[in-house]
This record gives structure tokens, sequence and C-alpha cells, in this order.
């Protein structure tokens, strides 16, 4: 069996049905955001063309080249609905993590504080170790408040005495006044906060799979590297873009990835093809033919 596994279908279902007890060393899921609106990105390609419909630099036109478009609606009835969703799906991840593992569930502002307070139900307070920041500057800036440019990553640890965290492998980032420091704590680089400072997947980037809430794979290296070992189990079960999945294989990890969007289906198998995912219970075929007939 392939060491990357891929499941279509309700995540609940398929914890309960695949994943064993304390099997998983390293859990991390980006769940819908509950923000209310259709997720969606249209990938966009641009090639220089005397006539074109965009100006760049110095002047130069450029065509637009439309492809595919990835969606999915984020929007829940209620709050009360949404966290009736998480609930079940964070107590399977309790059960299915290592004693020694760690859960990160990313979120934001909206709904991260009644995350919190249901995690520490099923986590303990005490299993709770970090809120992360992720702080990123790009996009639109409201004129009538101060601009959301930050996601949290809430991290809960199953065994709050005995965690991985490879502090070695952490990696380190240009200290901002170098020359308060010397030479050679300023070639060495400081070590990274609770506030992480990383851009979002250019929307031109090599790194851009279309998906509309694709993470940054430096977001996801830095929490396997510093979280997990080689040879270690990671789950998404949120999978998305499948971020986790290429983290896992760029650190010699396993994975167990789940998603319920045949586009998320279909862009992951390609996207880890070279790591050798497999599909486990369902037919690719299938997929596509639901795919077509749904005009997704």
């Amino acid at each position: 069996m392939s060491k990357h596994q891929l499941y279509y279908g309700d995540n609940l279902e398929i914890l309960q049905k695949y994943v064993s007890d304390e099997s998983i060393n390293l859990i991390y899921i980006d769940p819908p955001f509950n923000t209310g609106k259709l997720q969606q990105r249209t990938e966009i390609q641009v090639k220089q063309d005397d006539i074109g419909d965009r100006v760049g630099f110095q002047g130069r036109t450029y065509r637009t080249h439309r492809g595919k478009t990835t969606h999915y609606t984020d929007k829940f009835e209620s709050s009360d609905a949404y966290l009736r969703f998480l609930r079940p799906r964070f107590e399977e991840a309790y059960r299915v993590l290592h004693p020694h593992g760690s859960f990160f569930l990313h979120i934001d502002y909206r709904e991260g504080h009644y995350c919190k307070v249901m995690l520490d139900e099923i986590f303990g307070r005490e299993a709770f170790i970090n809120e992360i920041i992720w702080a990123y500057d790009y996009g639109g800036r409201s004129k009538s408040r101060w601009p959301a440019k930050h996601d949290n990553i809430l991290w809960y640890a199953k065994t709050p005495e005995n965690y991985t965290f490879n502090f070695d492998k952490m990696d380190r980032i240009p200290y901002m006044a170098p020359g308060l420091v010397g030479k050679e704590k300023a070639a060495r680089g400081k070590t990274p906060t609770d506030v992480w400072w990383h851009t979002i997947v250019s929307t031109n980037g090599n790194e851009k799979t279309g998906y509309p809430t694709q993470k940054p794979l430096g977001i996801l290296n830095r929490i396997v590297k510093v979280h997990s070992s080689p040879s270690d189990t990671l789950l998404d079960f949120f999978a998305g873009s499948g971020t986790l999945g290429e983290a896992a294989a760029l650190h010699d990890c396993s994975s167990i990835l789940i998603d319920d969007n045949i586009p998320a289906i279909s862009l992951i198998l390609g996207r880890m093809a070279p790591y050798g995912v497999e599909l486990i219970n369902a037919d690719y075929a299938t997929l596509c033919t639901q795919q077509i007939e749904s005009g997704v």
C-alpha cells in the first residue's frame, strides 16, 4: 500500500471506518471558516502580447488566459450548526491521535475562540500549547476597520508533558536589526516566535494549484519538520489542495488525506502523483463522471 492514502467522502464516516485509535502522529486541518461566502478561484495565466488586456512593468502589455474554476461553499446556517459539524470530527481527531502526537487547527477570527473552548473540553485545557498567528500582507484594505491580515492556528498536544518538538529542525529567520546582535548571530538568524510572517500562495507562482483557500507549503513544512519525525503518519481530513500531503512526502512521512470535494480529489491526485498517492475507497473514473455530470 502507498505511503500516501487519499479518501473521498464524508470525513467523519471515513475517520470512523478507516483510521485506528492512536495511529496518527500529527494532525493538521484547515476546515471551512464559515465565512458565509462561495470560495472560488479561477486559474489565470498571462502571456506577453502586443494587443493585451492588462499592462505590466514598463508598460508591457499582456493577454489573460483563464483556466478552470475551483469552488466550494463556505456557509453554515448558523454558528451553532458549524460547531455541531466540527465537534464529532474534533472528537475523532482526539481518538486517532497518538499519545505523543499534536493537533493543529487552522481557523480565523470568526470562529477561532468558539473552537478553542470546544477543543479545551475535548483535549483538556492543559493540552493547549500555543496559538500561532500566521500574518500576511496581501489583498484589499478596509477603510472602516483594521484590515484582517492573519489566520489563527491552535496547537494541542495529546499528552502535554510529552510531545514531539524538534527544536533543532526549526527554520531560522533574519533579525530585524542585525547590527545589534553581531555578525555571528545575524548570520545564524533567530528562531520564530508564535507569530509567523509568511506570504500567501502567489497567484502566479509555481506553488499555485488553483484551489480557493490553498495554504502555503512553507507554513506546513515548518509544522511537519518541528512536530513529526521521519516515518510518522500525518492526517488532514479537510485536505483541500493537499499541501499537508506534499509536506509529509518532502519530510519522509506517510499521509492520510480526506476530502469530499471532487475537484479537490482530482487536484490532490495530480499534485501527489510524484510521491505515489493511492485513492483508497473510490474509483477515479466514477469520480470524473460525477464531476462532469454535476458541471463542476
